[in-house]
């Protein structure tokens, strides 16, 4: 028996696409980094609903997003984001200022999607993508000045697709 038919990362390193018929393709290293690169913009799609498996920078993008040590850095970046809005803003700074009372006033929302992050449970990519727009793209109601309901929205958005219970693959 071959040590490499043993090892147990060996199935990391497959993508389930979808097609007609099901086939698991290896992911390529190409793959792994253009998806890490091209982060942001696969992530606006996992989130809209998009399905991983239908193509092979969705699906290694989803594969990485949905990792518990990933999940739980985008939980410590939500963590880091509350600690930040209670600090009294500074004079001036190059940042893009933080909508402080959107962020207090979600506080039990991003608790929740903290918890639901981190749990070592499998949740979907959506789940995940929805949980780390607002935190990545300047136009978000961290960083705008929406409404407070408007972040606690997303964040319930997000919490909803992050619970256990959903399907981890929707088949059409």
């Amino acid at each position: 028996m071959d040590i490499a038919d043993t090892a147990p990362d060996r199935a990391a390193g497959h993508t389930l696409v979808l097609g007609d018929p099901l086939v698991i393709r290896p992911c390529r290293l190409v793959d792994r980094m253009l998806a890490r690169a091209l982060g942001a913009s696969l992530d606006a799609s996992l989130a809209a609903g998009r399905s991983p498996e239908s193509s092979r920078l969705l699906a290694a993008r989803a594969q990485d997003i949905v990792s518990l040590p990933r999940r739980t850095s985008v939980a410590r970046s939500w963590d880091h984001l509350l600690r930040v809005a209670r600090r009294a803003p500074t004079v001036r700074t190059p940042a893009v200022p933080l909508n402080a009372a959107a962020i207090l006033g979600a506080e039990p929302a991003i608790r929740k999607l903290m918890e639901r992050l981190t749990a070592p449970l499998p949740v979907t990519a959506q789940g995940v993508a929805a949980a780390t727009l607002p935190l990545t793209n300047a136009a978000s109601p961290v960083y705008g000045r929406q409404s407070p309901d408007v972040l606690a929205d997303l964040l319930d958005a997000a919490i909803n697709h992050l619970d256990p219970a959903q399907p981890l693959m929707h088949l059409e």
